[in-house]
């Protein structure tokens, strides 16, 4: 018999980088439709999920901005981004059986629902996996501030973010051989020591709700499902 499920209800970042495997720039079909596979098995197991998705595959608001472009108007390009992934992630979850709904910060009437809690946390609660696009609708925020605004508006039990790295580490283990995991942390740690988890805001509003975050390694296949049954996956960061 399987193990019991830990968490009802989920809120998952993923990084638009994360999608574009070895590319350098937009969508790997093969991440995406694995990526889709394990949401999938995790809704079907009995989690209540909700996405967040970056744009930086495609478009970085920031990065335009230090190009030289008005900030404001690549934050835009960077939501609409966001928007685009959704749309992809969608397609990935219905091709392979499983119910998507795309529910907007900005007005996209055609291709996507407007964000309203409510009935965000109802298509949730009916079992559609809902993919929060472009951001928190405001510029100047990342998608990391979406995700925990998102984790605490729906009543998420945990935030994940999906990354390359199997947790969070003393300096960049990719640089630093001698760079250590942590297992735990909490969310005064992580900014007293700025580190590279999420935003400070991001940081600051998941502290101030009590929203634990978890932060592991989506290459590895079934990390998602580890997780929901309990598994100490990655790095946990609370107020412990």
């Amino acid at each position: 018999m399987s193990a019991p499920l830990t968490y009802r209800r989920i809120l998952l970042k993923l990084s638009g980088e994360a999608l574009m495997g070895e590319a350098d720039y937009g969508i790997d079909p093969k991440v995406i439709g694995r990526l889709a596979d394990e949401i999938i098995e995790v809704q079907k197991a009995g989690v209540q999920i909700g996405v967040v998705i970056g744009g930086g595959n495609i478009f970085r608001g920031a990065g335009l901005a230090a190009a030289g472009m008005d900030r404001v108007t690549g934050d835009h390009m960077g939501m609409l981004a966001t928007v685009m992934n959704a749309l992809a992630m969608q397609d990935a979850i219905e091709r392979r059986g499983g119910y998507a709904r795309v529910m907007s910060a900005i007005q996209i009437h055609d291709v996507a629902e407007d964000f309203i809690r409510r009935r965000a946390i109802r298509h949730i609660e009916k079992g559609r996996i809902v993919l929060f696009a472009a951001g928190t609708g405001n510029p100047f925020f990342t998608t990391d501030s979406a995700a925990a605004l998102r984790a605490v508006e729906v009543g998420a039990d945990l935030l994940l973010k999906a990354t390359k790295v199997d947790g969070v580490y003393t300096a960049d283990p990719a640089r630093h051989a001698d760079a250590t995991r942590y297992d735990t942390l909490t969310y005064d740690e992580v900014i007293e020591r700025k580190l590279a988890v999420m935003d400070t805001a991001a940081i600051a509003l998941c502290r101030d709700h009590g929203m634990p975050l978890r932060i592991y390694d989506m290459t590895v296949p079934g990390n998602l499902m580890r997780i929901m049954r309990g598994e100490a996956v990655g790095t946990i960061v609370s107020g412990d």
